[in-house]
């Protein structure tokens, strides 16, 4: 029957209990029964969706399932071995039915399975789905599910283990290292950290000694969550023989097991030479902090070890029970000495640090001594150490052809030179420099990346504005002069924006920099504005949303409904503060500077309106809504 005669065809439309037929009639009243539960068969491998998923492995005792995406070259590259494989379970004893599901279009079934890549392949037995993770070959994937389908087959127990209230207390105080997960069983994102979990539960239980992961309910033990400051889910803690410490590391599987065999390190390293010390000051580019100490008993060790853990997120803490080392430094017993390369050595700051462990001395103490002195006068700011050492702000930052290695150094020391000239003068604010064209981006927002000069300069300050040094030959008397009148408040900051856009009667406004003052800082107006990224799947869900109260609103006056990319704009407020996407305020008219930050779980039509309505001025609202 071809498509042409479908034109001249009545559909009607019977349904039963447990599927849909559908009954084409034709001109002559031939009847052709078309059931959306047929599993059809492309090489072999069966064609399995939305309507018929469920029906199909119903009653079966061991499917291979493979999750795919049409575009997806890695699919594509798998295509013909899968084809392979289907051949090889279809000849088993008993078979086994091979099945792929294009998880773009049967979006209910991956979304029951959490597909968030492809190709995705899982084994069902009895209904349960088993993740496999192994070698995309015929021969470990069918020896995979040989073993699966034995009928003496079983679920692994799950490795992660399950705390509650009772018990945590008795698991946590007695362990050197154990990983708590708190979730709640609601949480979207904890149902898809759940398999990683117990995927690295499972590898990290067969080390020697074992590293344990663990998850807690934390809305069943709510005490709990309190009292380990639990506000969002999932959270994860390290804990210590019961001390905990934040966890910041990956959600998958390998990062998660690689992160977690480092914490269970030492978090001292021992040096024993004084070779060792000499090639950290010779050839780092980071902070050194190495404690002297007689053994490893005595109570200024313990606590050493103790901040150490503390500050292992941050930086990597040496200890040493030599003489020699301890004579080279010149740090006795029961101190420790923070020091900086000698790249970074200058002659406005002493070459060490010293701090001499009490039995007074805190955890506390020791911590703070480092963070204080982990920077030297002028540092070099990379890609790689910002996030962890240049978050201060104002930051002061010089950019150039920064290179340390032999045939450079000289050159990066001169520029170099000449902002310690002027950072001695100014310990309130920090200084660095920065290798040009690891920042080009950063340049470009500030207006310098065609500025001509061979050193730029800007400033950075704790509410995100940014300052740019107009371009012209730099010098110490320059800096510093730019540095004055930042601090007098005489510079007027850069602010990165889109192109204001030439049509703006949508019924969401389109906010850039340029403009933000004039739309969201209006006075005459409540401004709902949400804030959001281009690549962020949250934010492109909720477009259609928020289009449509957008629409809904459109009529209100004195009511805005706007959005900014918050990636190509910078926000002129530092009231506003984004640290994720998206992120939504209400800007009263009367209070524009105390913006109202969403915080509802809800983020559709209903729940954004009710948020709407309760903060709206009431008073300028039209009698029809």
């Amino acid at each position: 029957m071809g498509m042409g005669s479908l034109k001249s065809m009545s559909f009607v439309l019977f349904l039963g209990l447990t599927h849909l037929l559908l009954v084409v009639c034709d001109q002559d009243g031939e009847e052709t029964y078309l059931d959306d539960q047929e599993v059809k068969e492309e090489n072999g491998v069966l064609v399995l969706t939305d309507s018929n998923f469920d029906s199909f492995v119903a009653d079966k005792d061991t499917v291979l399932l493979e999750f795919y995406a049409p575009w997806c070259g890695h699919c594509k590259q798998f295509a013909p071995e899968y084809e392979k494989i289907a051949k090889s379970l279809k000849d088993n004893d008993p078979p086994v039915p091979v099945a792929k599901i294009d998880a773009t279009v049967a979006t209910t079934v991956a979304g029951k399975y959490d597909i968030g890549g492809y190709p995705t392949i899982k084994i069902l037995k009895k209904g349960q789905a088993i993740d496999y993770d192994g070698a995309r070959t015929e021969k470990e994937i069918v020896a995979k599910v040989k073993e699966v389908s034995h009928p003496n087959w079983t679920m692994p127990p799950e490795a992660t283990i399950t705390l509650t209230g009772e018990n945590f207390n008795e698991m946590v105080d007695d362990a050197d290292i154990i990983l708590v997960e708190f979730y709640a069983p609601w949480c979207g994102h904890c149902k898809k950290l759940a398999p990683e979990y117990e995927k690295a539960a499972q590898e990290l239980s067969k080390r020697t000694p074992a590293i344990p992961l663990a998850k807690v309910d934390a809305t069943a033990a709510a005490e709990l969550a309190k009292k380990y400051d639990v506000t969002g889910y999932p959270t994860l803690k390290i804990f210590r023989k019961g001390k905990a410490y934040d966890y910041n590391g990956p959600r998958e599987k390998y990062g998660i097991i690689d992160y977690m065999i480092e914490q269970a390190g030492p978090p001292s390293k021992q040096v024993q030479t004084v070779k060792q010390v000499q090639e950290f000051l010779r050839d780092g580019d980071d902070v050194v902090v190495i404690g002297v100490f007689i053994d490893n008993h005595e109570k200024a060790f313990q606590l050493y070890q103790d901040a150490a853990n503390a500050l292992r997120e941050d930086f990597k803490l040496h200890h040493t029970f030599s003489t020699d080392i301890a004579n080279f430094l010149k740090v006795p017993a029961g101190q420790f000495a923070v020091m900086h390369p000698d790249r970074f050595q200058s002659k406005y700051e002493p070459k060490k640090y010293s701090f001499t462990i009490k039995d007074s001395t805190t955890e506390e103490d020791i911590k703070k001594h480092v963070i204080k002195h982990a920077l030297p006068l002028v540092g070099h700011r990379s890609n790689s150490n910002e996030a962890k050492r240049y978050t201060k702000r104002p930051l002061v930052v010089v950019y150039y052809t920064v290179d340390f290695s032999f045939d450079h150094r000289t050159a990066t020391q001169y520029w170099r030179n000449k902002v310690l000239a002027v950072a001695k003068d100014f310990p309130e604010y920090t200084f660095a420099i920065s290798n040009e064209d690891d920042y080009a981006s950063e340049l470009k927002d500030l207006g310098l990346s065609d500025s001509g000069e061979e050193v730029n300069v800007a400033i950075l300050d704790a509410n995100g504005k940014k300052y740019a040094k107009d371009p012209e030959e730099f010098d110490s008397d320059s800096l510093s002069e730019f540095v004055i009148a930042f601090k007098k408040g005489k510079l007027t900051p850069v602010l990165k924006s889109q192109p204001v856009p030439r049509n703006n009667k949508g019924p969401v406004k389109i906010v850039v920099g340029k403009t933000f003052a004039e739309i969201v800082m209006d006075a005459k107006s409540d401004v709902l504005i949400e804030f959001y990224a281009p690549w962020c799947g949250h934010c492109k869900s909720l477009e259609p949303i928020y289009n449509d109260l957008g629409k809904k609103y459109k009529s209100v006056e004195n009511l805005v409904i706007a959005k900014m990319d918050a990636t190509a704009n910078d926000i002129p407020s530092d009231k506003y503060k984004v640290e994720g996407f998206p992120t939504i305020y209400f800007a009263p008219q009367s209070n524009k500077h105390n913006p109202i930050i969403f915080q509802g779980s809800d983020r559709d039509l209903e729940g954004l309106s009710k948020f709407i309505e309760e903060h709206i001025t009431k008073s300028k609202r039209k009698e029809e809504l």
